[in-house]
């Protein structure tokens, strides 16, 4: 399976570490507003995307990166990458749940995180203190890596929650 589709995890201690807008980035200005608008859902497919934003709003392609980068470090930008649709590619996912002492935490995040089919990995105040999302080609190697994960993290049962229907199918904020 390609990393590739893959290409960011949630880890909520990088979270932490991120300056904040204010901190070390200055107040967003209409041009930052209109790079995110356009890089929600009109990020073009093309060998210099940058440049292509560039144009649009009548920058330069260093501008836009400088803007953009800017921002990531600032955390106003988690991630750029794109959105698929797993089961139309041939694919099966599931939310999954985890009860995780806080002692095996950084551990246990570590090698859920060394799997190249988990696509965000949060930490929340449940019962089920850790929840991530896995996708694998089939439902058996989804099943197969939850279990060799559960061994190797030294973890009882990670519960697999895949979804019925969808709910979400697109979220883009106008700013």
């Amino acid at each position: 399976m390609p990393t590739s589709l893959w290409p960011m995890r949630a880890v909520r201690a990088a979270e932490a570490r991120r300056p904040r807008p204010g901190k070390c980035y200055r107040e967003m200005d209409e041009i930052d507003r209109k790079i995110l608008n356009l890089i929600q859902s009109e990020f073009p497919l093309h060998p210099r995307p940058f440049e292509q934003l560039g144009r649009l709003l009548g920058l330069s392609e260093d501008q836009v990166l400088q803007r953009v980068r800017q921002m990531k470090l600032a955390g106003v930008i988690r991630r750029i990458g794109g959105s698929f649709d797993s089961r139309k590619l041939g694919f099966y996912s599931t939310l999954c749940a985890a009860r995780v002492p806080q002692r095996d935490l950084e551990r246990f995040n570590k090698v859920i995180n060394s799997y190249p089919g988990v696509t965000h990995n949060y930490q929340r105040d449940h019962h089920y203190n850790i929840w991530f999302t896995l996708i694998g080609e089939s439902q058996e190697a989804v099943e197969s890596t939850l279990e060799e994960m559960a061994q190797k993290a030294g973890v009882g049962e990670i519960v697999s929650l895949p979804a019925r229907r969808t709910f979400k199918i697109r979220v883009k904020f106008e700013l």
